[in-house]
């Protein structure tokens, strides 16, 4: 399992700011993260259910940077 923070998120979402990444991740559809890391401070997600919910709420989202990385 690969975990992702929010600002890789930022990344797979196109490049959005941090800002935008964090109200992504609040929606109830956005999967939940599965831990919080640093004293409650950062979040981390599994990047395939990341991906999932890319793929199915943003269909023509330009796929980020690393996408090739896997």
């Amino acid at each position: 399992m690969r975990l992702v923070a929010l600002s890789d998120i930022a990344d797979m979402l196109g490049g959005v700011s941090r800002t935008r990444a964090t109200e992504i991740t609040n929606r109830p559809t956005f999967p939940p993260p599965l831990d919080t890391v640093a004293s409650g401070k950062v979040r981390v997600w599994d990047r395939a259910a990341v991906d999932a919910w890319i793929r199915q709420y943003r269909p023509n989202q330009p796929r980020g940077a690393d996408d090739d990385e896997r």
